[in-house]
């Protein structure tokens, strides 16, 4: 769905208890539907074994889009892992961006027979406002109405994806037990240089031939935060480049491994 450019200022100025509107006029901008509505919506939804793709009006009157990949799951057992997966070139404008994670989370994490959900960036950032409202707003709707285990919640990415997987493992460590970023860049220094310390594990992927993202770059970024305290695991793909992430499912399947073995043991 496309959006036009003027909500989203709208959306973040009322964040700041600022208002706007999208006329000359003094009235603010007030949304016309409330969290409730979307939870009522989110619980509607007749969820299936399989690919289940959403689009949902959120609270702000826009659209979120995203799949669900649902196992066959009896749902009076609320004890399935959640796996956040956010895909890679936000800055394209792809409707379809979401759909294309499965060819590696799916795979990967079959091992978890785990619940997926793909959300779509909508061409921003994963660290802009809006999509950290829409990530922790679906992790808080898949808690409430699908049979999720809310100890084994877990944010990965490719790319710019694992770039948010970091940031949000980072500032929003209360809803995730770890984190899975991959093929990914970051830093997070103190104003005295130090690194900070990363709140949750980690198991950053990175390939060994990656052109957009060297490899040494992450490297030192994780040697710096491990340093000061952070449990951060790195595997390296050898010979893989950055545009190849259906290639990285053997990688991710070591990752399911240390989930069951050490941070969920």
């Amino acid at each position: 769905m496309k959006h036009l450019k003027l909500p989203f200022i709208c959306l973040f100025a009322l964040v700041l208890t600022f208002s706007c509107s999208s006329d000359d006029s003094d009235e603010p901008f007030v949304p016309q539907r409330s969290f409730d509505d979307v939870r009522q919506d989110f619980s509607e939804i007749d969820f299936t074994t399989g690919n289940n793709d959403i689009a949902l009006l959120n609270h702000f009157n826009f659209v979120w889009n995203f799949r669900v990949i649902m196992p066959d799951v009896d749902f009076t057992n609320n004890n399935r892992p959640l796996i956040i997966t956010l895909h890679g070139g936000v800055l394209i404008n792809n409707p379809d961006a979401h759909k294309q994670t499965d060819c590696y989370a799916e795979p990967g994490f079959e091992s978890l027979d785990a619940i997926i959900i793909s959300p779509n960036a909508d061409q921003l950032a994963w660290f802009h406002s809006y999509n950290v409202e829409q990530v922790l707003s679906l992790v808080d709707l898949a808690v409430e109405f699908l049979p999720v285990d809310p100890t084994k919640i877990v944010v990965n990415g490719y790319s710019d994806g694992g770039n948010g997987s970091w940031y949000l493992g980072e500032t929003r460590s209360s809803y995730f037990s770890a984190a899975i970023p991959m093929a990914s860049t970051y830093g997070s220094y103190n104003q005295n240089g130090s690194a900070r310390v990363m709140p949750i594990p980690m198991y950053a992927i990175h390939g060994e031939n990656d052109e957009l993202f060297p490899l040494a770059d992450i490297e030192d970024w994780i040697t710096d935060t491990n340093a000061a305290g952070s449990d951060v695991t790195l595997e390296v793909a050898p010979n893989l480049t950055h545009l190849e992430p259906c290639e990285y499912v053997s990688y991710l399947q070591n990752a399911s491994n240390w989930l069951e073995n050490y941070v969920w043991n």
